[in-house]
C-alpha cells in the first residue's frame, strides 16, 4: 500500500507536470507522475496534436518516460486533472500500465477526492499476446 506522504508527493509531481500540459485544442490539462522502484518520478503531462490521433495522454507520456530512462518496475502513478473532478485514466492508459506497470497502485485526485486504485482493480482483464502454450510474452 503507498504510504500517504508518497502519494501526496506524488500527485505534487503530477500537479507540476500538468503545468507543462499542451492542449490547446481541448483546453484540457493533464498532469501525471510515474514513481519506479528505485524513487526516481517521471513526470508526463497530455500533449495535443491538431491531427489528433498522435495525442498521447500524461500517463503515458510518464510511464514511456520511465522506460526511455531504465526504469522496469514502475511501482505507482500518479494523475490529476481540473482540480474541480476525480480524473481517471482512459482505457489506452489502463492498458498501457497492464503492461509496463502491472502491480502498480494509481493514485487519482480532484474535486476534494482521492481515489486509490490497483492497475487490476481499474482493467481486470487487459489484453494479453499469449503462446501456444498459454504464456504471456512480452
Amino acid at each position: 500500500m503507498l504510504e500517504a506522504h508518497v502519494a501526496d508527493e506524488l500527485l505534487a509531481a503530477a500537479r507540476q507536470a500538468r503545468e507543462r500540459a499542451y492542449a490547446p485544442y481541448s483546453n484540457f490539462a493533464v498532469g501525471a507522475a510515474a514513481l519506479c522502484a528505485d524513487g526516481r518520478v517521471f513526470g508526463g503531462c497530455n500533449i495535443e496534436n491538431g491531427a489528433f490521433g498522435p495525442t498521447v495522454c500524461a500517463e503515458r507520456v510518464a510511464m514511456f518516460s520511465a522506460v526511455a530512462a531504465g526504469c522496469r518496475d514502475i511501482r505507482a502513478v500518479a494523475v490529476v486533472g481540473e482540480p474541480e473532478r476525480l480524473l481517471t485514466p482512459c482505457g489506452v492508459c489502463r492498458q498501457v500500465m497492464a503492461e509496463l506497470a502491472p502491480e502498480a497502485e494509481v493514485v487519482m485526485e480532484g474535486g476534494g477526492e482521492r481515489l486509490v486504485m490497483t492497475v487490476a482493480e481499474l482493467l481486470p482483464e487487459p489484453f494479453e499476446l499469449r503462446t501456444e502454450r498459454g504464456r504471456t510474452t512480452r
